[in-house]
């Protein structure tokens, strides 16, 4: 039988003391930041991954919570009306099963800020959890990396799909595809895309080719492709729909992607936009402009989609969440990864007109 891995395994191997390994993960204030880096990988490459959490807690007198990944700030995720919805439904599913629910939020646009992004994965590392939820993360990303590392419960919302655990997203590709065929359909010809970041580093401007075929967003990918296909079975080039790449999900985006469309390519006739956020922002600034004549199809059907009688897909934001929540505080017995992609649908409304 294969030794267990302990801390004192972990300071044989270093020639440290059993205390200087502890503090490592309890009291990392105490040891140079190089010490305990290689504390750290050293006991990943033991198998080592970290104090028990279930005897924390029991030290602690804490109940069990699951563990919510944020790409983003929290101020940030609950100015989101998507991300709302399904923290929503997520946090229902916890509540039912009388779990905490303890939010690790990003340090997306802060950028520059190392030893923030070194204390987030830390808090990953030593949160007191009994799972995981990674939602909409870039691949690579660091604090999924660490998330991994605890051999945790662990199911991935939206992106990115890692195939070793439990995915729960839904037909980005298909959405987008039905987004641009209606368009086409309505006789557009002359198309622009507002689209989400390809990469995580604070670009607003045209989306390059470069740019698209460098993108670490599984959905910006997904989304961008579909369009694609939405549009070349119409017989219009890709290479020849102007594109505009925005930083955040925020009307503001939507309103200066807008502009920036118009601007290279005024004689377009329809946009389609990444989210009903930045569709929401691009009617706006249309409007100023004295563009009424622009259609507009987003992409999510927000609780402000209706009002505004906007064309969008819709994507069951609250049971994505209730979904992913329910797969950590009920696991299946099967503890096969599995793949769960929800159906979206098109909502046709007045702000996609005939050209």
């Amino acid at each position: 039988m294969a030794r267990k891995v302990t801390l004192q395994t972990i300071a044989e191997r270093l020639g440290v003391s059993r205390t200087t390994v502890s503090n490592a993960y309890n009291r990392p204030d105490q040891l140079a930041p190089e010490l305990r880096e290689r504390v750290l990988a050293t006991a990943a490459e033991l198998g080592y991954t970290g104090p028990d959490p279930a005897a924390r807690r029991l030290r602690s007198g804490g109940r069990e919570a699951i563990g919510l990944l944020l790409a983003e700030s929290l101020a940030y995720a609950f100015s989101d009306p998507g991300a709302v919805g399904f923290l929503q439904g997520f946090s229902r599913a916890t509540e039912e099963a009388g779990l905490g629910l303890l939010i690790l939020p990003g340090v997306a646009g802060r950028p520059g800020t190392p030893d923030v992004g070194r204390e987030r994965r830390d808090a990953v590392r030593e949160a007191v959890v009994t799972g995981f939820c990674a939602y909409s993360l870039p691949e690579g990303d660091p604090d999924l990396a660490a998330a991994i590392e605890r051999r945790l419960p662990l199911v991935v919302v939206d992106e990115p799909r890692t195939g070793a655990h439990t995915f729960v997203g839904v037909d980005d590709r298909g959405g987008a595809r039905m987004a641009a065929a209606h368009l086409t359909e309505l006789g557009h010809r002359r198309i622009g895309v507002v689209s989400f970041r390809t990469v995580h580093d604070g670009y607003n401007g045209p989306l390059t080719p470069e740019r698209e075929a460098a993108t670490s967003y599984p959905v910006t990918a997904e989304r961008l492709a579909g369009w694609r296909e939405g549009l070349e079975a119409a017989g219009i080039e890709w290479s020849a729909v102007p594109k505009e790449e925005r930083a955040l999900n925020a009307p503001a985006e939507g309103a200066d992607g807008l502009r920036g469309l118009v601007a290279r390519a005024p004689e377009i006739t329809a946009v389609l936009c990444s989210s009903d956020q930045i569709a929401i922002g691009a009617i706006g600034a249309a409007a100023e402009a004295g563009r009424a004549d622009l259609s507009f199809v987003g992409f999510d059907d927000i609780p402000a989609a209706a009002p505004l009688a906007l064309t969008t897909v819709r994507q069951p934001l609250v049971e994505k969440g209730l979904t992913a929540g329910r797969l950590l505080v009920e696991p299946p017995e099967d503890p096969a990864p599995q793949e769960i992609v929800l159906p979206v649908e098109l909502v046709p409304r007045a702000s996609s007109r005939p050209a």
